[in-house]
């Protein structure tokens, strides 16, 4: 194929706006005219209705997303070359701005790293995978390669690549649903699957095949240390805890006491085991529990013995059609825990669904403490770490909000 001849589709004013302003992805509906053989995966022309280029992205008639973008430049050679040289941004980029956190952090980070669908996450010598993109499937072995190469170069070897490729969505964009390491030479793919990192100081094990979607939410890190700073001599329920972070930035710190709170028997676990490799316990308890019946009851009793609640659930809304019920349940956790907490303690808070908006969250905010009879004092308002940047033109990539009140 010639490097110019992809075929070429033709979409509504509507969605070239859009394209314009830097967002790359394309729907179905949005098409209105195809020229040429377009094959799932593969590379295709955007244009205008007026015939002038608008991108080249790859197309998937399985997917909602018909076309996602990668390129707005009508010269680049979709070559080897061209995914190494975006490989290497990603990991110059992290290396800059990530300093001494470069050891463990997010090195692709999907569209915001022009790897559709794409996330690469570092744990020390390992590399944790996912794609949700056929197209970016198809060039993964360019992709990898070039990874690997880049940190040798840079003296810090990968030992092993994980694929968690597990997602309902590939499904979806028709592809197969799988785990394990890939092969690669000189590559490892007989490890445990366990490993050890530390951030902020803290070590935790982290277990990248059977752990929640890379094994490490590593988007908090900045935010953790943000609640460390006021958790000294404090008394702290840390709810939804999964591996315990937000628990032991906080009894790090110096809190009077720290309960660890997860519905999962084995987050609860997993968080004792990360306080036991840090010598926490000493001030910390772990309850397995849900954390809607425990602030429920807490109320009911009207006993609290925290002055500082920690909010991190999980997605309540992985859809704009589910934003509705998403709102009642974030504002019933943060209407508990507002009315729970006394005069002058502390609420740190965060949604990680990109649907529910900082507009929304914040509007939910001030309806659960007007509910909860109470007056907000902002310390802080804070986003996800720098190695999961956010593209003003590419709404979706905004996603975490993270807040910290006091109750006043």
């Amino acid at each position: 194929m010639a490097e110019r001849d992809f075929p070429k589709i033709k979409i509504t004013e509507k969605s070239e706006r859009t394209v314009r302003l830097g967002h790359p992805w394309v729907y179905g509906e949005e098409v209105t005219e195809k020229t040429g053989e377009c094959i799932n995966g593969q590379l295709v022309d955007v244009y205008s209705r007026k015939d002038r280029f608008l991108g080249t992205g790859y197309y998937n008639d399985r997917s909602k997303i018909l076309v996602r973008i990668i390129s707005r430049n009508a010269n680049d050679k979709f070559d080897e070359a061209f995914y190494r040289r975006r490989v290497r941004y990603a990991i110059d980029y992290r290396r800059t701005v990530m300093g001494d956190d470069f050891a463990c952090c997010r090195i692709i980070f999907g569209e915001a790293d022009s790897f559709p669908g794409l996330t690469v996450d570092r744990f020390g010598d390992v590399l944790v995978t996912q794609v949700a993109c056929l197209g970016t499937e198809l060039i993964k072995d360019i992709i990898y390669r070039a990874l690997v190469d880049i940190f040798a170069e840079i003296g810090e070897p990968i030992k092993a690549i994980y694929e968690r490729n597990e997602g309902a969505i590939r499904e979806l964009e028709g592809m197969e649903r799988y785990s394990g390491f890939y092969k690669l030479e000189g590559l490892s793919d007989e490890l445990s699957g366990e490993t050890e990192i530390t951030e902020n100081s803290i070590k935790y094990k982290v277990d990248y095949i059977n752990g929640q979607k890379t094994g490490f939410f590593l988007d908090q890190k900045y935010n953790r240390a943000a609640v460390a700073r006021i958790a000294k001599g404090k008394r702290v329920l840390d709810c939804f805890t999964h591996t315990g972070a937000f628990a032991l930035n906080a009894a790090k710190a110096g809190a009077e006491i720290v309960n660890a709170v997860d519905i999962s028997e084995e987050a609860v676990n997993m968080a004792r085991a990360n306080a036991e490799l840090n010598n926490l316990t000493g001030n910390m308890q772990f309850t397995c529990a849900n954390v809607f019946e425990l602030l429920t009851e807490m109320g009911e009793s009207k006993k609290c013995d925290y002055d500082f609640i920690i909010l991190d659930p999980p997605a309540f809304t992985k859809s704009s059609g589910t934003v509705k019920n998403a709102i009642r349940g974030y504002k019933e956790i943060n209407r508990r825990a507002m009315s729970l907490l006394p005069r002058g303690g502390y609420l740190a808070t965060c949604s990680c669904s990109h649907f529910m908006t900082d507009e929304l969250f914040r509007k939910m905010l001030a309806d659960a403490a007007k509910d909860a009879g109470v007056s907000l004092r902002q310390i802080e308002g804070r986003q996800q770490s720098p190695d999961h940047p956010i593209l003003w033109n590419v709404r979706e990539t905004d996603y975490l909000k993270f807040y910290i009140f006091q109750i006043v």
